[in-house]
């Protein structure tokens, strides 16, 4: 969906999150060119409760209205709520027999060229040093039902703003702040698969281990295996 459909709330919602990253982001932004011109699943990793807002700029700016699967409790804030509704983004209840709905929903919108943003972790990172951790498989199932192509994302930089380990709010004007997209994930060989668990979880780690390996270029270190939250540990080379 291009920026002149976005409608009142969508244009409402653009006027408050442009100003605002403007002000605060110094962005180094790359990798546009890996979007596809249809529809797309951009999966990207989760480390701030600043960075929502820095890669919905991000995909607004390619030309592209970013739908996103959000918690469904964001939707029941007084104001905020009905703004995200309006603005056509997706909720998820989790843990309930309503969860699957959300991907229906994100089916539909991918059926009409949508741009759907997941964060595959489904919270944000509680590696220490910010790596991602092992994702959840909602981007593997939507590119089985749909075969919209996967485009990996990671960003470096909003953790400045704000840092959940020390709670720390900091907000200084041109924050450095890295968003790049890398090609489409490789999921060919798993094209036709039943969504057996064992082929979503391979699909999972091969996308995961792509979002890693984008971040270790922006941080320019070497990464760590994918780790696990339920384990405290390290899951996937």
């Amino acid at each position: 969906m291009t920026r002149r459909k976005l409608g009142f709330w969508g244009r409402f919602a653009v006027s408050l999150v442009k100003p605002a990253t403007a002000l605060f982001n110094k962005p180094d932004w790359r990798g546009w060119e890996n979007f596809p011109a249809g529809a797309c699943i951009v999966v990207v990793n989760h480390i701030s409760d600043a960075d929502p807002f820095v890669i919905a700029r991000y995909v607004y700016e390619s030309g592209r209205w970013p739908q996103f699967l959000g918690k469904e409790s964001l939707f029941r804030l007084p104001v905020a709520g009905k703004i995200l509704h309006w603005a056509r983004q997706i909720p998820v209840r989790r843990n309930t027999v309503d969860a699957a709905k959300a991907l229906d929903d994100a089916v539909a919108a991918l059926r009409k060229n949508g741009t759907v943003v997941i964060y595959p972790e489904g919270t944000i990172t509680r590696e220490p040093g910010l790596w991602p951790m092992r994702g959840k498989t909602g981007a593997a199932r939507l590119h089985l039902l749909t075969g919209a192509p996967v485009i990996p994302v990671a960003m470096w930089g909003p953790e400045q703003i704000y840092d959940r380990r020390t709670k720390k709010l900091r907000l200084k004007p041109r924050t450095p702040v890295s968003v790049w997209a890398g090609p489409e994930v490789d999921l060919s060989r798993w094209a036709g698969a039943d969504p057996s668990m064992a082929t979503l979880t391979e699909m999972t780690e091969t996308i995961m281990l792509r979002i890693r390996d984008l971040l270790a270029e922006i941080r320019e270190e070497s990464p760590p295996p994918i780790w696990s939250p339920a384990a405290g540990k390290e899951s996937a080379e």
